[in-house]
């Protein structure tokens, strides 16, 4: 009986030792998640005046893209426009006279 005492004593302790082993292992994994955390945390900080200006300068191409296409389609308009009234200039010169020719008449 004495043995067994003495064996349950020394399972005892042998747990009481793997918990104490377990929970300093549990917190030296806490501290090294924080500390990567942390770590990871102050590289983003370091990083987003880079992301900022990546974001500005895509921001700009598509801005002077776009720019670019909202003149390519003014120009286009304004040619159209331009063809348009040279085509009905005659017409509209000839309407002009025959209105002016009728103001005098009943």
């Amino acid at each position: 009986m004495e043995d067994t005492l003495k064996r349950l004593l020394t399972v005892e302790t042998e747990a009481e030792q793997l918990v104490a082993k377990a929970y300093t292992k549990r917190e030296q994994i806490i501290q090294q998640a924080l500390q990567e955390a942390h770590q990871a945390e102050q590289q983003f900080e370091t990083k987003i005046p880079q992301l900022h200006n990546n974001f500005l300068e895509k921001a700009e191409a598509r801005a002077t893209q776009t720019i670019k296409e909202l003149h390519k389609r003014y120009k286009e308009r304004k040619t159209c426009l331009h063809d348009l009234a040279l085509e009905n200039q005659q017409k509209a010169l000839e309407a002009a006279v025959h209105l002016l020719m009728q103001v005098g008449k009943p």
